[in-house]
């Protein structure tokens, strides 16, 4: 594992609502996969992010009646966008999602770099 003197941002990209059928059950299993990966990049020195973090609480506050409904699709995309302008990196977990792969598309544009291992970011050193 590489070293870097830059603390970063790391937007955790993968599935969250794809393949679930939009049941809730499964949605917060795939919830908990994205946070399983919290902890390392946090280890490794850097401040993890996860869009559903972000997006959840705000479509809550905004209404949000029904997974899927026009202003989930207002707020949940849009949000990871959001968050790739300020994020340093993505980290791009296994699993068809077509969020996750317009987020690697837009760090892409970027420039970000875009990991698919927790092993490949460098640790942080100070």
């Amino acid at each position: 594992m590489s070293e870097t003197n830059k603390r970063m941002m790391i937007l955790i990209a993968g599935p969250y609502r794809s393949g679930t059928g939009d049941d809730p059950a499964k949605m917060a299993a795939n919830l908990h996969r994205l946070e399983e990966a919290s902890w390392p990049i946090f280890e490794a020195g850097h401040v993890p992010m996860i869009g559903e973090w972000v997006a959840l609480p705000v479509w809550n506050a905004a209404g949000g009646g029904a997974v899927g409904d026009s202003l989930y699709d207002h707020i949940f995309h849009p949000t990871a966008g959001r968050l790739i302008e300020r994020c340093d990196a993505i980290l791009r977990l296994e699993g068809a999602s077509t969020g996750a792969d317009n987020d690697v598309r837009l760090a892409n544009e970027r420039g970000i770099p875009v990991y698919y291992r927790i092993e490949d970011i460098p640790v942080y050193r100070a």
